[in-house]
Protein backbone atom coordinates (compact mmCIF):
# COMPACT_ATOMS: atom_id res chain seq x y z
CA UNK A 1 0.00 0.00 0.00
CA UNK A 2 3.09 2.16 0.43
CA UNK A 3 3.54 2.97 -3.36
CA UNK A 4 0.08 3.90 -4.07
CA UNK A 5 -0.27 6.66 -1.22
CA UNK A 6 2.90 8.27 -2.02
CA UNK A 7 1.78 8.68 -5.39
CA UNK A 8 -1.05 10.45 -4.05
CA UNK A 9 0.56 12.79 -2.53
CA UNK A 10 2.84 13.50 -5.38
CA UNK A 11 -0.22 13.95 -7.25
CA UNK A 12 -1.42 16.42 -5.10
CA UNK A 13 1.65 18.35 -4.79
CA UNK A 14 1.84 18.03 -7.94
CA UNK A 15 -1.19 20.06 -8.92
CA UNK A 16 -0.63 22.39 -6.16
CA UNK A 17 0.80 26.34 -7.50
CA UNK A 18 4.61 26.73 -6.24
CA UNK A 19 3.40 28.43 -2.88
CA UNK A 20 0.98 25.79 -1.98
CA UNK A 21 3.87 23.06 -2.63
CA UNK A 22 6.42 24.93 -0.53
CA UNK A 23 3.09 25.01 2.07
CA UNK A 24 2.54 21.28 1.04
CA UNK A 25 6.38 20.82 2.25
CA UNK A 26 6.14 22.47 5.34
CA UNK A 27 2.30 21.02 6.50
CA UNK A 28 4.40 17.42 5.92
CA UNK A 29 7.66 18.50 8.10
CA UNK A 30 5.04 18.89 10.65
CA UNK A 31 2.92 16.07 9.66
CA UNK A 32 5.93 13.93 10.10
CA UNK A 33 6.97 15.36 13.85
CA UNK A 34 3.67 14.75 14.72
CA UNK A 35 3.09 10.96 13.53
CA UNK A 36 7.45 9.90 14.75
CA UNK A 37 7.42 12.34 17.92
CA UNK A 38 3.91 13.46 19.41
CA UNK A 39 3.22 13.44 22.57
CA UNK A 40 -0.83 13.58 22.64
CA UNK A 41 -1.99 9.96 23.14
CA UNK A 42 0.71 10.16 26.20
CA UNK A 43 -0.90 13.31 27.15
CA UNK A 44 -4.20 11.92 26.69
CA UNK A 45 -3.40 8.71 28.76
CA UNK A 46 -2.22 10.82 31.93
CA UNK A 47 -5.37 12.63 31.76
CA UNK A 48 -7.82 10.10 31.37
CA UNK A 49 -6.12 7.34 33.71
CA UNK A 50 -4.38 9.53 36.53
CA UNK A 51 -7.34 12.00 36.73
CA UNK A 52 -10.36 10.33 35.26
CA UNK A 53 -13.75 12.86 34.99
CA UNK A 54 -13.28 16.21 35.77
CA UNK A 55 -16.60 17.61 36.43
CA UNK A 56 -16.80 21.59 36.97
CA UNK A 57 -16.38 22.27 40.78
CA UNK A 58 -14.83 18.63 41.48
CA UNK A 59 -11.30 17.82 43.40
CA UNK A 60 -10.70 16.63 39.72
CA UNK A 61 -11.35 19.45 38.23
CA UNK A 62 -8.31 21.46 39.75
CA UNK A 63 -6.02 18.34 39.16
CA UNK A 64 -6.87 18.43 35.78
CA UNK A 65 -6.66 22.78 35.90
CA UNK A 66 -2.97 21.95 36.77
CA UNK A 67 -2.09 19.14 34.41
CA UNK A 68 -3.30 21.72 31.90
CA UNK A 69 -0.33 24.07 32.93
CA UNK A 70 2.49 21.02 33.36
CA UNK A 71 1.26 20.21 29.59
CA UNK A 72 1.62 23.30 28.19
CA UNK A 73 5.21 23.94 29.67
CA UNK A 74 6.54 21.04 28.88
CA UNK A 75 5.03 21.72 24.96
CA UNK A 76 7.33 24.78 25.10
CA UNK A 77 4.70 27.52 24.97
CA UNK A 78 6.16 31.50 25.57
CA UNK A 79 3.32 32.42 28.82
CA UNK A 80 0.76 29.92 30.41
CA UNK A 81 -1.68 31.15 32.75
CA UNK A 82 -5.25 30.90 34.11
CA UNK A 83 -8.47 32.67 33.41
CA UNK A 84 -10.56 32.60 36.20
CA UNK A 85 -14.26 32.11 35.79
CA UNK A 86 -17.00 31.25 38.04
CA UNK A 87 -18.80 27.52 37.55
CA UNK A 88 -21.30 25.51 38.14
CA UNK A 89 -21.14 22.73 40.99
CA UNK A 90 -23.20 20.11 40.50
CA UNK A 91 -22.67 16.86 42.62
CA UNK A 92 -24.34 13.75 41.49
CA UNK A 93 -24.28 11.73 44.81
CA UNK A 94 -25.59 8.20 45.57
CA UNK A 95 -25.39 5.56 43.12
CA UNK A 96 -28.91 6.22 40.99
CA UNK A 97 -31.76 3.42 41.64
CA UNK A 98 -34.87 2.54 39.19
CA UNK A 99 -37.13 -0.39 39.06
CA UNK A 100 -40.36 -1.82 38.21
CA UNK A 101 -42.59 -2.47 40.90
CA UNK A 102 -45.82 -4.92 39.85
CA UNK A 103 -47.79 -7.06 41.01
CA UNK A 104 -46.48 -10.02 38.58
CA UNK A 105 -44.25 -12.37 40.39
CA UNK A 106 -41.65 -12.19 37.47
CA UNK A 107 -38.14 -10.55 38.07
CA UNK A 108 -37.20 -7.53 36.18
CA UNK A 109 -33.54 -6.50 37.07
CA UNK A 110 -33.16 -3.05 37.95
CA UNK A 111 -32.90 -0.66 35.50
CA UNK A 112 -29.37 0.84 34.15
CA UNK A 113 -29.87 4.92 34.56
CA UNK A 114 -27.71 7.79 35.32
CA UNK A 115 -29.55 11.43 36.87
CA UNK A 116 -29.54 14.29 34.23
CA UNK A 117 -26.60 16.85 34.57
CA UNK A 118 -27.73 19.90 36.89
CA UNK A 119 -31.00 17.98 37.83
CA UNK A 120 -32.81 17.67 41.20
CA UNK A 121 -32.87 14.61 43.51
CA UNK A 122 -35.85 12.58 43.92
CA UNK A 123 -35.25 13.11 47.79
CA UNK A 124 -33.42 9.95 49.89
CA UNK A 125 -36.48 8.34 49.75
CA UNK A 126 -37.27 8.11 45.80
CA UNK A 127 -40.30 8.48 43.64
CA UNK A 128 -42.51 5.55 43.40
CA UNK A 129 -45.68 6.41 40.48
CA UNK A 130 -47.25 5.40 37.73
CA UNK A 131 -44.90 5.96 34.17
CA UNK A 132 -46.83 7.66 31.06
CA UNK A 133 -44.50 6.79 27.81
CA UNK A 134 -44.31 9.66 24.89
CA UNK A 135 -42.73 9.78 21.70
CA UNK A 136 -42.39 13.53 21.38
CA UNK A 137 -44.09 16.74 22.99
CA UNK A 138 -47.10 16.96 21.03
CA UNK A 139 -48.02 13.77 22.08
CA UNK A 140 -47.35 14.69 25.51
CA UNK A 141 -49.67 18.03 25.22
CA UNK A 142 -52.59 15.33 24.08
CA UNK A 143 -51.79 13.38 26.94
CA UNK A 144 -51.33 16.29 29.28
CA UNK A 145 -54.39 15.56 31.39
CA UNK A 146 -53.02 11.68 32.54
CA UNK A 147 -49.60 13.40 33.76
CA UNK A 148 -50.36 14.64 37.00
CA UNK A 149 -48.31 12.39 39.68
CA UNK A 150 -46.75 10.32 37.47
CA UNK A 151 -43.52 9.61 35.56
CA UNK A 152 -43.25 11.10 32.14
CA UNK A 153 -41.02 8.56 30.28
CA UNK A 154 -39.67 10.18 26.70
CA UNK A 155 -38.87 7.27 24.41
CA UNK A 156 -37.65 9.09 21.31
CA UNK A 157 -34.58 7.30 19.36
CA UNK A 158 -32.39 8.67 17.20
CA UNK A 159 -32.96 8.78 13.61
CA UNK A 160 -31.16 5.91 11.80
CA UNK A 161 -31.42 8.01 8.42
CA UNK A 162 -29.23 10.18 9.48
CA UNK A 163 -25.51 9.61 7.94
CA UNK A 164 -23.86 12.20 9.70
CA UNK A 165 -24.72 11.57 13.27
CA UNK A 166 -24.78 14.87 14.88
CA UNK A 167 -28.27 15.71 13.24
CA UNK A 168 -29.87 12.70 14.90
CA UNK A 169 -28.06 13.99 18.24
CA UNK A 170 -29.26 17.61 17.68
CA UNK A 171 -32.85 15.70 17.05
CA UNK A 172 -33.17 13.95 20.06
CA UNK A 173 -31.50 16.10 22.47
CA UNK A 174 -34.20 18.84 23.33
CA UNK A 175 -36.47 15.58 25.25
CA UNK A 176 -33.21 16.09 27.54
CA UNK A 177 -32.69 19.39 27.68
CA UNK A 178 -36.35 20.61 28.14
CA UNK A 179 -38.12 17.51 28.88
CA UNK A 180 -38.20 17.60 32.68
CA UNK A 181 -39.82 21.32 32.75
CA UNK A 182 -42.41 20.57 30.04
CA UNK A 183 -43.04 17.29 31.60
CA UNK A 184 -43.22 19.26 35.24
CA UNK A 185 -45.82 22.05 33.58
CA UNK A 186 -48.66 19.38 34.02
CA UNK A 187 -47.82 17.89 37.29
CA UNK A 188 -45.28 15.36 36.23
CA UNK A 189 -43.10 13.84 39.65
CA UNK A 190 -39.90 12.88 37.48
CA UNK A 191 -39.20 11.95 34.01
CA UNK A 192 -36.72 9.55 32.55
CA UNK A 193 -35.52 10.33 29.12
CA UNK A 194 -33.96 7.84 26.22
CA UNK A 195 -30.13 8.33 26.17
CA UNK A 196 -28.85 10.47 22.82
CA UNK A 197 -26.79 7.15 21.66
CA UNK A 198 -27.90 4.80 18.96
CA UNK A 199 -25.23 2.24 20.63
CA UNK A 200 -25.89 -1.35 20.76
CA UNK A 201 -25.56 -1.97 24.61
CA UNK A 202 -27.15 -0.57 27.32
CA UNK A 203 -24.63 2.46 29.50
CA UNK A 204 -26.55 5.19 29.70
CA UNK A 205 -26.02 8.19 28.42
CA UNK A 206 -26.05 11.58 30.92
CA UNK A 207 -25.91 15.26 29.81
CA UNK A 208 -27.08 18.33 31.03
CA UNK A 209 -30.85 19.36 31.43
CA UNK A 210 -32.55 23.15 31.35
CA UNK A 211 -34.94 23.78 33.83
CA UNK A 212 -37.33 26.41 33.41
CA UNK A 213 -37.92 28.32 36.48
CA UNK A 214 -42.08 28.85 35.96
CA UNK A 215 -42.35 25.02 36.99
CA UNK A 216 -41.19 22.93 39.92
CA UNK A 217 -37.83 21.63 39.51
CA UNK A 218 -37.99 17.44 39.06
CA UNK A 219 -35.96 14.54 38.68
CA UNK A 220 -34.44 13.76 35.39
CA UNK A 221 -32.04 10.37 34.46
CA UNK A 222 -31.34 8.68 31.37
CA UNK A 223 -31.88 5.24 30.58
CA UNK A 224 -29.86 2.82 29.11
CA UNK A 225 -31.20 1.51 25.59
CA UNK A 226 -31.68 -2.07 26.09
CA UNK A 227 -33.83 -0.81 29.30
CA UNK A 228 -35.83 1.78 27.42
CA UNK A 229 -36.96 -1.28 25.05
CA UNK A 230 -37.81 -3.01 28.72
CA UNK A 231 -39.78 -0.61 30.01
CA UNK A 232 -41.80 0.46 26.81
CA UNK A 233 -42.56 -3.08 26.66
CA UNK A 234 -43.71 -3.15 30.39
CA UNK A 235 -45.87 -0.27 30.09
CA UNK A 236 -47.50 -1.96 27.52
CA UNK A 237 -48.17 -5.01 28.84
CA UNK A 238 -48.49 -3.99 32.52
CA UNK A 239 -50.88 -1.59 32.75
CA UNK A 240 -50.52 -1.49 36.67
CA UNK A 241 -47.42 -1.11 36.91
CA UNK A 242 -45.03 1.87 38.59
CA UNK A 243 -41.46 2.68 38.45
CA UNK A 244 -39.16 2.96 42.08
CA UNK A 245 -36.46 5.99 40.96
CA UNK A 246 -34.13 7.31 43.48
CA UNK A 247 -31.47 9.89 42.97
CA UNK A 248 -29.85 12.27 45.45
CA UNK A 249 -28.43 15.27 43.33
CA UNK A 250 -28.14 18.52 44.03
CA UNK A 251 -26.64 22.07 43.04
CA UNK A 252 -24.39 23.60 45.06
CA UNK A 253 -22.77 27.49 45.31
CA UNK A 254 -20.98 28.72 42.24
CA UNK A 255 -17.17 28.25 42.45
CA UNK A 256 -14.19 28.94 40.71
CA UNK A 257 -12.86 27.41 37.85
CA UNK A 258 -10.16 28.51 35.05
CA UNK A 259 -9.65 28.05 31.64
CA UNK A 260 -5.77 27.54 31.09
CA UNK A 261 -3.99 29.04 28.26
CA UNK A 262 -0.73 28.91 26.85
CA UNK A 263 0.75 31.32 23.76
CA UNK A 264 2.98 30.90 21.07
CA UNK A 265 3.99 34.57 20.96
CA UNK A 266 3.68 36.08 16.75
CA UNK A 267 6.96 37.23 15.32
CA UNK A 268 5.03 40.10 13.57
CA UNK A 269 1.62 40.64 14.48
CA UNK A 270 2.02 39.46 18.28
CA UNK A 271 -1.21 41.61 19.38
CA UNK A 272 -3.62 39.33 16.40
CA UNK A 273 -4.33 35.86 18.02
CA UNK A 274 -5.88 32.56 16.46
CA UNK A 275 -7.43 30.61 19.43
CA UNK A 276 -7.36 26.50 19.23
CA UNK A 277 -8.70 24.18 21.91
CA UNK A 278 -10.70 22.11 23.25
CA UNK A 279 -13.03 21.95 26.62
CA UNK A 280 -10.74 20.57 29.63
CA UNK A 281 -14.07 19.03 31.71
CA UNK A 282 -15.86 16.13 31.51
CA UNK A 283 -19.07 14.52 32.97
CA UNK A 284 -18.39 12.73 36.20
CA UNK A 285 -19.15 8.87 35.21
CA UNK A 286 -16.18 8.71 32.67
CA UNK A 287 -12.72 9.47 31.44
CA UNK A 288 -13.79 11.92 28.77
CA UNK A 289 -11.38 11.35 26.55
CA UNK A 290 -12.95 11.70 23.43
CA UNK A 291 -15.61 14.10 24.85
CA UNK A 292 -13.03 16.03 25.41
CA UNK A 293 -9.71 15.16 26.60
CA UNK A 294 -8.51 14.70 22.41
CA UNK A 295 -9.40 18.06 21.86
CA UNK A 296 -7.29 19.50 24.69
CA UNK A 297 -3.97 17.27 23.99
CA UNK A 298 -4.74 17.96 19.81
CA UNK A 299 -4.46 21.98 20.51
CA UNK A 300 -1.05 21.02 22.50
CA UNK A 301 0.36 18.86 20.57
CA UNK A 302 0.22 21.69 17.49
CA UNK A 303 1.64 24.13 20.05
CA UNK A 304 4.89 21.19 20.70
CA UNK A 305 4.82 20.55 16.93
CA UNK A 306 5.28 23.86 15.71
CA UNK A 307 8.38 24.82 18.42
CA UNK A 308 9.77 21.47 17.18
CA UNK A 309 9.69 21.95 13.77
CA UNK A 310 10.70 25.48 13.78
CA UNK A 311 7.48 26.77 12.54
CA UNK A 312 7.21 30.62 13.93
CA UNK A 313 3.94 32.36 13.83
CA UNK A 314 3.82 35.62 12.49
CA UNK A 315 0.42 35.86 15.27
CA UNK A 316 0.04 34.59 18.20
CA UNK A 317 -1.77 31.09 18.49
CA UNK A 318 -3.34 30.66 21.88
CA UNK A 319 -4.01 27.34 23.25
CA UNK A 320 -7.25 27.68 25.32
CA UNK A 321 -8.28 24.96 27.54
CA UNK A 322 -11.69 25.27 28.38
CA UNK A 323 -13.38 25.60 31.57
CA UNK A 324 -16.61 24.02 32.15
CA UNK A 325 -18.58 23.29 28.23
CA UNK A 326 -20.59 20.55 29.36
CA UNK A 327 -23.02 21.97 32.14
CA UNK A 328 -22.71 25.46 31.81
CA UNK A 329 -20.34 26.78 29.00
CA UNK A 330 -19.12 29.55 31.30
CA UNK A 331 -14.98 29.27 30.20
CA UNK A 332 -16.42 29.94 26.49
CA UNK A 333 -18.54 32.83 27.84
CA UNK A 334 -15.29 34.02 30.29
CA UNK A 335 -12.89 34.38 27.30
CA UNK A 336 -15.10 36.17 25.35
CA UNK A 337 -15.69 38.46 27.51
CA UNK A 338 -12.42 39.16 28.09
CA UNK A 339 -11.05 39.41 24.74
CA UNK A 340 -13.89 41.69 23.79
CA UNK A 341 -13.35 44.00 27.21
CA UNK A 342 -9.75 44.09 26.22
CA UNK A 343 -10.35 44.83 22.82
CA UNK A 344 -8.17 41.89 21.22
CA UNK A 345 -8.24 41.39 17.81
CA UNK A 346 -9.17 37.70 17.30
CA UNK A 347 -8.36 36.44 13.59
CA UNK A 348 -9.40 32.77 13.64
CA UNK A 349 -10.42 30.05 16.64
CA UNK A 350 -10.76 26.69 15.87
CA UNK A 351 -12.37 23.76 18.33
CA UNK A 352 -12.19 20.13 18.14
CA UNK A 353 -15.08 18.72 20.35
CA UNK A 354 -16.32 16.24 18.26
CA UNK A 355 -14.44 13.28 19.15
CA UNK A 356 -10.54 11.81 18.49
CA UNK A 357 -11.93 9.42 15.50
CA UNK A 358 -10.24 10.07 11.77
CA UNK A 359 -10.71 13.24 10.81
CA UNK A 360 -12.92 14.26 7.72
CA UNK A 361 -12.91 18.33 7.50
CA UNK A 362 -14.00 20.94 9.50
CA UNK A 363 -17.42 22.89 9.38
CA UNK A 364 -16.83 26.48 9.98
CA UNK A 365 -18.87 29.81 10.39
CA UNK A 366 -17.14 32.40 8.18
CA UNK A 367 -17.91 35.02 5.76
CA UNK A 368 -18.46 33.36 2.35
CA UNK A 369 -15.48 34.76 0.80
CA UNK A 370 -13.44 33.69 3.90
CA UNK A 371 -14.97 30.31 3.48
CA UNK A 372 -14.16 30.40 -0.31
CA UNK A 373 -9.91 31.03 0.66
CA UNK A 374 -10.10 28.18 3.13
CA UNK A 375 -11.30 26.11 0.63
CA UNK A 376 -9.11 27.01 -1.87
CA UNK A 377 -6.24 25.24 0.27
CA UNK A 378 -8.21 21.89 -0.01
CA UNK A 379 -6.06 20.52 -1.53
CA UNK A 380 -3.19 20.43 0.50
CA UNK A 381 -5.29 18.41 3.32
CA UNK A 382 -6.16 15.79 0.44
CA UNK A 383 -2.84 13.32 1.65
CA UNK A 384 -4.26 13.36 4.92
CA UNK A 385 -8.39 11.96 3.91
CA UNK A 386 -9.46 15.56 4.93
CA UNK A 387 -11.75 17.21 2.37
CA UNK A 388 -14.86 18.17 3.56
CA UNK A 389 -15.01 21.76 4.30
CA UNK A 390 -19.11 22.26 3.24
CA UNK A 391 -20.69 21.74 6.43
CA UNK A 392 -21.68 24.57 8.85
CA UNK A 393 -20.78 24.48 12.05
CA UNK A 394 -18.52 25.16 14.84
CA UNK A 395 -17.70 24.79 18.63
CA UNK A 396 -19.60 25.20 21.61
CA UNK A 397 -16.51 27.30 23.55
CA UNK A 398 -15.78 29.72 20.30
CA UNK A 399 -19.30 30.53 19.53
CA UNK A 400 -19.19 33.23 21.98
CA UNK A 401 -16.63 35.16 20.96
CA UNK A 402 -17.79 33.97 17.36
CA UNK A 403 -20.99 36.00 18.08
CA UNK A 404 -19.49 38.98 20.24
CA UNK A 405 -16.26 39.84 18.14
CA UNK A 406 -17.53 38.20 14.29
CA UNK A 407 -14.88 35.96 14.84
CA UNK A 408 -14.66 33.47 12.19
CA UNK A 409 -14.49 29.85 13.62
CA UNK A 410 -14.06 26.04 13.05
CA UNK A 411 -14.26 23.03 14.30
CA UNK A 412 -12.69 19.97 13.20
CA UNK A 413 -15.03 17.21 11.77
CA UNK A 414 -13.62 13.60 12.65
CA UNK A 415 -16.04 10.31 11.54
CA UNK A 416 -19.21 10.07 13.96
CA UNK A 417 -20.44 6.96 13.56
CA UNK A 418 -18.70 5.41 16.84
CA UNK A 419 -19.14 8.56 18.54
CA UNK A 420 -22.43 8.60 19.65
CA UNK A 421 -21.51 4.93 21.06
CA UNK A 422 -19.77 6.42 24.16
CA UNK A 423 -20.90 10.26 23.94
CA UNK A 424 -21.34 10.97 28.12
CA UNK A 425 -21.55 7.01 28.82
CA UNK A 426 -18.92 4.92 31.73
CA UNK A 427 -17.35 3.83 27.74
CA UNK A 428 -15.88 7.35 26.66
CA UNK A 429 -12.26 5.67 27.97
CA UNK A 430 -8.38 6.10 27.15
CA UNK A 431 -8.89 2.51 25.35
CA UNK A 432 -12.13 3.71 23.13
CA UNK A 433 -9.09 6.04 21.34
CA UNK A 434 -6.99 5.11 18.34
CA UNK A 435 -3.21 6.77 18.38
CA UNK A 436 -3.21 7.34 14.63
CA UNK A 437 -6.66 8.90 14.38
CA UNK A 438 -6.12 11.32 17.33
CA UNK A 439 -2.39 12.01 15.75
CA UNK A 440 -4.07 13.01 12.05
CA UNK A 441 -6.72 15.66 13.93
CA UNK A 442 -3.71 16.97 15.40
CA UNK A 443 -2.13 17.53 11.98
CA UNK A 444 -5.42 18.68 10.39
CA UNK A 445 -6.36 21.36 12.76
CA UNK A 446 -1.52 22.39 12.92
CA UNK A 447 -2.12 22.49 8.88
CA UNK A 448 -5.46 24.81 9.11
CA UNK A 449 -3.82 27.33 11.67
CA UNK A 450 -0.63 27.26 9.54
CA UNK A 451 -2.24 28.33 6.74
CA UNK A 452 -4.57 30.89 8.28
CA UNK A 453 -1.36 32.19 10.12
CA UNK A 454 0.74 32.57 7.16
CA UNK A 455 -1.94 34.41 4.98
CA UNK A 456 -5.20 35.36 6.83
CA UNK A 457 -8.67 35.19 6.12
Amino acid sequence: MKKPILALIACCIAQLSWAQQEDSLTIRRFADEVLTNGTAYENLRVLTKTIGGRLAGSPQMVKAEKWGEAALKAAGADNVYFQECKVPHWVRGEKEQARIISMRRDFVPPLNILALGNSVGTGTKGVTAPVIEVRSFEELEQKKDQVKGKIVFYNYPFNKKFIKTFYAYGDAVRFRGQGPSRASKYGALAVIVRSMSHSTDNNPHTGSTRYNDSFPKIAAVAIGLKDAEVLSKRIANDPGMKVFLRTTCQMLPDTIGHNVIGELRGSEFPNEYITVGGHLDSWDVCEGAHDDGTGCVQSIEILRSFKATGIRPKRTIRVVLFANEENGLRGGAKYAEEAKAKNEKHIFALESDAGGFTPRGFTTSMEPDKLRKVQGWSGLFLPYGIYDFSEPGGGADITPIHNQLGTPMAELSPDSQRYFDIHHAVSDNFEAVNKRELDLGAIGMGALVYLIDKYGL
